[in-house]
């Protein structure tokens, strides 16, 4: 069964719609927590499609299929579905056409379409079902024609939980489910229920392994004015851990019981539920008497705000983190300069090998993109054992990679020059810079929706008529996922309150030029949003750079940049130079020297 072709699942996968009286199927990229990143077991859309991107929604009617993806991975899909008869197509931006404008065109009144619930938000399921209903077609969710086709589906993970204790963690299990109940009572609610497993994972301050990359683990939280549900398997979490729980009043309860448990609701219950980040078949096991309340989930509100304790630990982190990657450059550049070829999975191996030798380190935050010349124009690149380049000759290395610490989550991108980078690259690169630094030296108002300050860092490149299709900034978790909300610095996204920028959080800046077939460039810092002081017109913010990392001088067009810029790209690296060299390893003190001279 595993050596059964794209086309030929589909065609299976036809046969159950059939049996189900179903027109078309969506599948999105999602499990029933809806993460971003998903557990083998739920990766029905790759399975279906052969595309290994971590976004995407893939579209089966009973005749035509469609795959639909962002800028990111255009040229990726466009070669994994080549002959498999999936139409790829290109989502241009938040309000351009998408998956449903596409079924709505193509297929007649009273069609059927189906989906499985435990896939769709409730905020995404509404809007489906009132798009489908204006053209007379219908939505089922009670389906779930996978599991016929895909006879050798992975297990569920089962991984161990473990503490994230209180050397790390800023608030008590206690304390956070009191501000979790505070928030409550501000939005008229007594109950709430969480199915986000990064939300779930810091309320309780625990972790877990069920996900690559992700230190969560699979479980929903219900949380009452005086009871604390827990549904996981139990198998997952240690005795000891459990006699913990138990006696901090926080209940057990098999996962598979959610449903039935969130039906026997108290007739008085009023619930929230964060419409984006709740499925749409949990909320149709709530029963009627249940009064909702939608709002966003409080835990994603208090995680995203980093308390100085967490800070100390990040600020500290960033120096380990900073110079393990030192000490991969300097090994880079020292094989290069003995004609050593390697591959760009070597990168990432190596990578790994100096970022385990760091005191409190777990495993990457994602997997490494270690991206050659035209590869580093896709930017969500990853080689593999079966495909990958070899680095030689001219070109440009980026790399964008990341690590989980029990003191934080790191993600940073750096250019590396392979031999003499062109004139029309150093440009690149210089224009990319002049991005980081417009963003990382801007105040704005405290609360401003974040997507509004994406300009800020646009505006050196869309002067020269250049722009990305991703975002420049995302939220980053403490010791959790590597993306994380409710800010995103994206004019894409939706400015609405609940993005607004706050002092504590940590987030990525992060723009690039991508000229495909040739290279990509992106530099990546985490920055803090701190005070900036408070005068007649506001309060404001500004962003302290976090990452410590030399940013690659070779590849600089000085003439370019302002007086002002290169201060900024000097202080930086003599802070750089300051904090690594205590802990960076003899051998690579010349390379970290030298690349943070005064330009």
């Amino acid at each position: 069964m595993t050596s059964i072709t794209i086309p030929d699942r589909i065609q299976q996968l036809r046969q159950a719609m059939k049996q189900s009286s179903v027109d078309v199927l969506i599948l999105p990229s999602a499990d029933p927590h809806l993460s971003e990143y998903l557990p083998d077991y739920w990766k029905c859309r790759e399975w279906f499609s052969g595309f290994t991107g971590s976004a995407g929604t893939l579209v089966i009617g009973l005749e035509k299929a469609s795959l639909w993806v962002d800028s990111r991975y255009w040229e990726q899909a466009e070669k994994q579905l080549a002959g498999s008869g999936i139409e790829m197509c290109r989502l241009m931006g938040a309000n351009s056409r998408n998956h449903i404008d596409w079924i709505l065109s193509y297929f007649p009144a009273g069609t059927v379409v189906g989906v499985d619930g435990r896939l769709l938000s409730l905020k995404q399921g509404r809007e489906l079902k009132a798009k489908l209903e204006k053209y007379a077609m219908t939505l089922r969710i009670d389906i779930n024609p996978v599991s016929s086709v895909w006879k050798e589906r992975p297990e569920m993970p089962d991984g161990i939980v473990f503490e994230h204790g209180m050397d790390y963690a800023a608030f008590s299990r206690q304390e956070k489910i009191a501000q979790t109940r505070g928030k409550l009572k501000e939005s008229g609610a007594d109950w709430t229920f969480i199915s986000s497993l990064d939300d779930v994972a810091w309320t309780l301050n625990l972790r877990g392994n069920d996900i690559a990359y992700n230190p969560v683990f699979i479980s929903y939280l219900l949380i009452g004015p005086e009871t604390v549900q827990l549904f996981v398997s139990k198998q997952k979490i240690p005795y000891t851990i459990q006699q913990v729980l138990e006696k901090e009043g926080i209940e057990l309860l098999p996962y598979e019981q959610v449903q039935a448990s969130l039906s026997q609701l108290p007739a008085n219950a009023s619930l929230l539920i964060d419409p984006q980040r709740t499925s749409l078949a949990m909320v149709s096991s709530l029963p009627e008497h249940v009064q909702l309340v939608e709002a966003v989930n409080p835990a994603l509100l208090l995680k995203s705000r980093k308390a100085p304790k967490e800070l100390d630990h990040i600020r500290d982190l960033m120096i380990d983190d900073g110079a393990a990657f030192c000490e991969f450059q300097a090994w880079f550049d020292e094989v290069q300069q003995r004609g050593v070829v390697i591959s760009e999975v070597t990168v990432a191996e190596k990578i790994e090998v100096c970022r385990s030798r760091r005191s409190d380190y777990i495993s990457p935050s994602f997997a490494t993109i270690a991206g050659f010349n035209e590869n580093g124009a896709l930017p969500h690149y990853q080689a593999t054992q079966q495909a990958f380049s070899i680095i030689k000759n001219n070109g440009l290395l980026l790399i964008d990679t990341g690590g989980q610490y029990l003191r934080g989550t790191t993600d940073m991108t750096r250019v590396i020059p392979v031999g003499m980078p062109t004139q029309a690259q150093k440009r690149d690169f210089t224009l990319v810079l002049k991005s980081v630094i417009a963003l990382s030296t801007a105040h704005f108002p405290r609360s401003i929706p974040s997507a509004m300050i994406d300009a800020i860092a646009r505006k050196p490149l869309w002067e020269q008529g250049i722009d990305f299709g991703h975002g420049t900034g995302h939220g980053v978790g403490y010791f959790l996922n590597v993306h994380e909300g409710p800010q995103g610095i994206s004019y894409h996204g939706n400015p609405s309150p609940q993005t607004a920028m706050e002092e504590g959080m940590v987030t990525s800046i992060e723009p690039g030029i991508y000229r495909p077939g040739k290279w990509g460039i992106r530099i990546e810092n985490l920055s803090a949003a701190v005070s900036a002081g408070k005068t007649a017109f506001g309060d404001f913010l500004k962003f302290e750079t976090l990452t410590q990392c030399p940013i690659d001088t070779r590849c600089m067009d000085v003439s370019l940049l302002t007086e002002a810029e290169k201060d900024w790209v000097n202080r930086y690296h003599q802070g750089v130079r300051e904090k690594l060299l205590p802990r960076i390893a003899i051998k690579a003190r010349n390379w970290l020297i030298e690349r943070t001279q005064t330009i």
